[in-house]
């Protein structure tokens, strides 16, 4: 039963309708997407966060070595200025006299007081003065790179500073020198002042302070020695065994550029690393951070978002999932309202009608559409129905048997087949086709007959010996056509009528002198009997209604005179086995198409003859057509190869002029020789006087 469909009216105040599966998976998605959107959110954050910080560390770290070295920097210019005022205060006179040897006299030279150790040199290279901590020493005790420092400043005329004068760690030192000059400009000397390592006005320990654990302050010279350092006892160690340091140091000695200009920062994977140089004694300022330390507080900090979050979502949870829930639950109503309305369709015993949700969208349009794919669905079952209907009284009524096989199964059998057969439908509907046959051998036989007529035909035309229900034999014309076009797979549709009578007449000896023995039909001398016995009929018709001998009547009958086209070449190439066998199915087909109609002969090798009474002569050339159309559509196939055959037609109307058979088969081969002369494959209309004009001899060679 189908169920009524709803009218286009607004449905009933809708009531809450649980969500289905899919809808209930898509709430599932979208909750999981907001927490995986709260912790992709929180992630996100830590990671700015964090490339902040770390931004943030490497311009501070930088910004601090490049101010260090500009102070150290200074520190330097501080001290060749202290030493050139000095320079400027001694004069060759000085030089030329005792002023060295007295004491009182050369303390009073400007700043001697500034650096820890003075000398004063000639431009010869004499020692004039070498004060250290404010004494005088011999010229002996001098440092060879001190004395290589001074001898440079004599022989360039320009300020120089020494590399690092080590001896202990407290008695490192470095030496600046300054040149003094005459008034025409040349070198009257040079004059030395060194300062200690670790002294205010150089590279004091307070520099390095505050310690930190998690960093260290380092200058170095460009050889690696250690100049200041957070740890004391690291100064004048190498840079090399400095963690982190050491390998920014390797790369900075490979590309073998000098620091200058802005400070650089390298970031390793546990330290971070700030570089500044000075120029002028090629001295690095370096600021060694361990990154994990640096970064402690903000991770931590970030483990506090992440708990914040975690119980953000964890408090919310409940809430925003409930919230959520409603929110899609009340936005899928529509939905849930069309799969309970989808759902009462598919119930064949649904009553009433469909309750369909009035939405607007995509929910609307799905609507739309179910409702016209019901109401089709309601005229394709009444249409069903109707044909159920109607095939049915076909079973019933058919004067011939009707039957539906499929894979050696009987499933539709009509009322005439049982009756041929003397079964009920219900013993013989499902049942297999072999129940209808005498033994499995005639079943075995009667199926391999089948096969080999559908493969060489697409069909199937043959007289078939069955058993009824009580054990006796009948004989049936059977003709069998694929539910499919030239295939049996999906089901044959067989005709059956019962030839048990006419079977037995052909035992009879008059029966084979009346017909063709290959083909079945009449021979010609039947032919001519039936045909002249059809031509007085019609003259002693019209004498006894008072007409004229020679009067014309309207639906008299017709008379079809046909030859295959290229019949020869089956013969030829398939052998004469091949040809018998096609024109066994051409006589089969003509007489199908013409039983309830007429009578069809044999009257030649391949030429048939069909005599239609009562006919007229429009009926007679559709009939013509319908033969020809049939011909052609067959193509058979022997010995692997396929054929296609044609047929001329020459068709005549029985006129009042026509009295005897040999004038009537003239004008109809008349006809059919004008059809092969205009090309073959046609029909063609003749008449007696355009038959007696031609002089063509009657059924001569097409």
């Amino acid at each position: 039963m189908t169920p009524r469909l709803a009218p286009a009216q607004p449905s009933e105040a809708p009531s809450w309708h649980m969500p289905g599966p899919w809808v209930l998976r898509m709430i599932l998605v979208a909750v999981c997407a907001m927490v995986l959107a709260g912790v992709g959110a929180a992630w996100h954050v830590s990671q700015v966060s964090g490339q902040e910080a770390m931004r943030r560390v490497v311009a501070q770290q930088t910004d601090e070595v490049e101010v260090i070295a500009r102070l150290l920097a200074s520190k330097m210019e501080q001290s060749q200025k202290v030493l050139r005022t000095m320079a400027a205060g001694v004069t060759p006179r000085m030089q030329d006299s005792s002023f060295f040897d007295d004491q009182r006299q050369y303390l009073a030279l400007p700043a001697l007081g500034f650096f820890d150790a003075v000398q004063v040199v000639g431009s010869d290279g004499a020692m004039l003065l070498n004060l250290r901590g404010g004494r005088p020493v011999a010229a002996a005790s001098l440092e060879p790179a001190e004395r290589d420092v001074l001898r440079r400043t004599l022989a360039d005329g320009k300020p120089q500073v020494s590399e690092l004068v080590a001896g202990g760690t407290g008695d490192a030192r470095v030496t600046f020198t300054m040149p003094m000059h005459r008034e025409d400009g040349s070198v009257l000397g040079a004059v030395g002042g060194a300062l200690k390592l670790q002294s205010q006005s150089l590279l004091p320990p307070s520099m390095a302070l505050p310690e930190r654990d998690d960093s260290r302050l380092v200058v170095f010279s460009r050889d690696g020695t250690i100049l200041s350092h957070s740890d004391p006892t690291r100064v004048l160690g190498n840079v090399r065994d400095e963690a982190g340091l050491s390998a920014v140091y390797a790369q900075w000695l490979q590309q073998a550029q000098p620091l200058v200009g802005r400070g650089i920062t390298q970031v390793m994977p546990d330290h971070i690393v700030s570089m500044a140089g000075m120029p002028l004694p090629q001295w690095v300022v370096a600021r060694v951070s361990y990154s994990r330390a640096l970064l402690a507080p903000l991770a931590g900090a970030q483990r506090d978002a992440w708990w914040t979050v975690a119980g953000a979502l964890g408090a919310g949870a409940v809430l925003l999932v409930l919230l959520l829930v409603l929110l899609l639950g009340w936005m899928a109503q529509p939905l849930a309202r069309l799969r309970l309305a989808a759902q009462q369709l598919l119930q064949v015993d649904t009553q009433g009608p469909v309750q369909w949700p009035r939405v607007r969208g995509e929910v609307g349009d799905l609507v739309q559409a179910l409702e016209r794919l019901a109401r089709q669905g309601s005229q394709h079952a009444e249409q069903q129905s109707t044909l159920g209907s109607q095939f049915q009284a076909i079973l019933d009524h058919a004067s011939v048997g009707i039957v539906i096989t499929r894979h050696g199964v009987l499933e539709v059998v009509g009322r005439q087949t049982c009756l041929m057969l003397g079964y009920t439908p219900a013993e013989l509907q499902g049942k297999p086709a072999r129940t209808i046959y005498a033994s499995s051998e005639e079943y075995a036989r009667a199926g391999a007959r089948v096969q080999a007529e559908f493969a060489v035909h697409g069909a199937f035309d043959g007289d078939v010996c069955f058993m009824r229900k009580d054990g006796s034999h009948v004989w049936a014309r059977v003709q069998g056509r694929g539910v499919g076009a030239g295939s049996i797979d999906g089901g044959t549709v067989w005709i059956l009528e019962d030839i048990t009578a006419a079977r037995e007449a052909q035992q009879q000896k008059a029966w084979e002198t009346e017909h063709d023995a290959l083909t079945q039909l009449f021979n010609r001398a039947a032919f001519d009997e039936r045909l002249g016995a059809l031509l007085a009929e019609r003259a002693t018709r019209l004498r006894d209604n008072g007409a004229a001998p020679h009067a014309a009547a309207a639906g008299d009958g017709v008379v079809l005179f046909m030859d295959l086209d290229h019949f020869t070449v089956v013969n030829d190439l398939a052998g004469h086995d091949a040809g018998d066998d096609a024109l066994r199915h051409v006589a089969r087909l003509l007489e199908s198409q013409v039983r309830q109609l007429g009578w069809a002969a044999r009257v030649g090798g391949d030429e048939f003859a069909v005599v239609l009474p009562g006919c007229a002569l429009a009926r007679g050339q559709a009939v013509a057509e319908q033969l020809r159309q049939a011909v052609q559509a067959w193509a058979p196939s022997y010995q692997g190869s396929s054929f296609t055959l044609s047929m001329s037609i020459g068709l005549v109307a029985l006129e009042a002029s026509m009295q005897d058979v040999a004038s009537v088969l003239y004008a109809a081969d008349m006809a059919c020789y004008d059809a092969k002369r205009a090309g073959r494959n046609r029909v063609q209309t003749g008449r007696a006087r355009e038959a007696s004009a031609s002089g063509r001899v009657a059924l001569g060679p097409a």
